[in-house]
């Protein structure tokens, strides 16, 4: 008999096809509400708002107040790691994060253990939402997957990626012992996470685009699975969604051998390869134009509608193909998510 206030989320996870799809957007917590940005001013800056697990508590509750979600997802960010490994990382107004040269690393690999207990006030935030959340909204925990991170690692900054694919490409043994490190430390990272409250993880390769099949195969698919592997054998059974965002026909060899519950698919993702990845046994994500979000109109209603009704024969989470941008109005955000619960 199902259990009547289990999450719609996880009941999706779990194979379940549902009236009609669970809904949650990527970034929703915070950047387009302006509640948001009166907490990150009165934190003072975006890194201390993440470590504060009061105020992050409540930027992940915060669009949950407003709309209809069916779950929250943690505040966090996905430099929290290097930060934590001893990279330093700060935040640049308007630019965005920056970090200082790639450390040696062996030194990097000295600091997995004590990464965890560094970003243990990110788990008392996942206690905190854990405990305020109804019974049938699910919590998210989340982190960078590790080429994501190594490429801000690597590059010290935002960019086009391309200069932490070609140092991926001249210094194969050093990217080896890079994602190594990253695997380990996001695997106790996200133990972590489930233990304070998380019901469902999630994988962000927001850079997984242009890679050559052998590499995604080398520093997507692999890392990947090392990670879920290193949280079950933990003793974690809450599932995962895998996120290789700009893969393109490189998402169905990921569907197919990473051990993941749900895979997220980004804008470009067809719907026959939607259809695709249920029949293969998975639950599909996805893959709302975030633009298209932001412009509104009868073209998103359009959308929303041909999306359940391609993909929500299976199962199936309505969701964005990239995150909220923040200024999408708050009156689109309101009418996409009630038009998905009927509301």
């Amino acid at each position: 008999m199902t259990d009547p206030v289990k999450p719609k989320l996880l009941r999706a996870l779990a194979g379940e096809t549902l009236a009609r799809p669970p809904v949650w957007f990527m970034r929703q917590a915070g950047r387009s509400l302006p509640e948001y940005w009166a907490l990150r001013e009165k934190a003072g800056d975006f890194l201390t708002l993440c470590y504060n697990p009061e105020m992050a508590a409540e930027v992940t509750l915060q669009p949950l107040r407003r709309f209809p979600l069916d779950a929250a997802i943690l505040f966090a960010d996905i430099l929290l790691i290097p930060q934590a490994l001893g990279q330093k990382v700060w935040f640049e107004t308007g630019e965005g994060p920056r970090l200082e040269p790639l450390p040696e690393i062996a030194a990097l690999a000295d600091q997995i253990e004590a990464s965890t207990g560094r970003l243990a006030n990110i788990g008392e935030t996942a206690s905190r939402v854990r405990a305020e959340l109804e019974p049938e909204r699910a919590l998210i925990g989340f982190a960078g997957a590790p080429w994501t991170v190594a490429t801000y690692m690597i590059e010290g900054r935002g960019s086009k990626r391309e200069e932490a694919r070609l140092w991926a490409y001249q210094n194969p043994e050093k990217l080896d012992a890079l994602l190594e490190v990253l695997v380990e430390a996001t695997a106790r990272y996200l133990v972590m996470q489930a233990k304070a409250g998380a019901q469902a993880l999630k994988l962000f390769e927001s850079w997984a685009e242009g890679l050559p099949e052998d590499l995604f195969e080398r520093i997507v698919i692999g890392p990947h699975t090392a990670i879920v592997e290193k949280v079950r054998a933990a003793g974690i059974d809450v599932p995962f969604i895998g996120f290789p965002r700009g893969a393109g026909a490189l998402v169905a060899n990921y569907a197919a051998r990473v051990p993941v519950q749900a895979v997220g698919l980004d804008t470009q993702a067809p719907l026959a390869l939607g259809r695709q990845i249920q029949a293969g046994g998975k639950t599909i994500q996805g893959a709302l134009d975030n633009l298209l979000l932001l412009a509104g109109g009868p073209a998103l209603d359009a959308r929303i509608d041909a999306l359940i009704e391609a993909w929500n024969q299976g199962p199936y989470i309505f969701n964005l193909g990239h995150g909220v941008m923040p200024q999408t109005p708050i009156e689109h955000l309101d009418r996409a998510i009630r038009r998905v619960v009927g509301a």
